[in-house]
């Protein structure tokens, strides 16, 4: 998977505007980031619960590894870009997405 593919993938989403903070685009719904891509564009993370992380990892230990410290603790997941396919990505970017979005739009998708 490239980052231009992950950005139209997480920009599909209901309501979800591209944005950046500490030098690197981050993608919100409702105000709050749900997904981002790294500084050097070879990964991205999304925000999931720590059940879902532990979901991910294990079906996909290739493509999905927690972020260190607090933030992988409670659930920020790394995605190896290289190792990913949409198949993949989308549950977790969605279900990122929903963990994020107001209970009115995540309802909808």
């Amino acid at each position: 998977m490239t980052p231009a593919t992950f950005r139209r993938l997480a920009l599909t989403l209901p309501d979800t505007i591209e944005s950046a903070h500490m030098g690197h685009p981050d993608f919100r719904v409702g105000g709050k980031i749900f997904g981002t891509l790294g500084t050097d564009e070879t990964w991205a993370m999304v925000k999931l619960t720590p059940q879902q992380q532990a979901a991910f990892l294990q079906a996909h230990p290739k493509v999905f590894e927690p972020l260190n410290g607090a933030w992988g603790r409670r659930g920020c997941t790394r995605i190896i870009l290289k190792a990913a396919t949409k198949t993949i990505l989308t549950p977790a970017l969605v279900a990122a997405w929903r963990n994020t979005a107001p209970d009115s739009l995540a309802d909808d998708l």
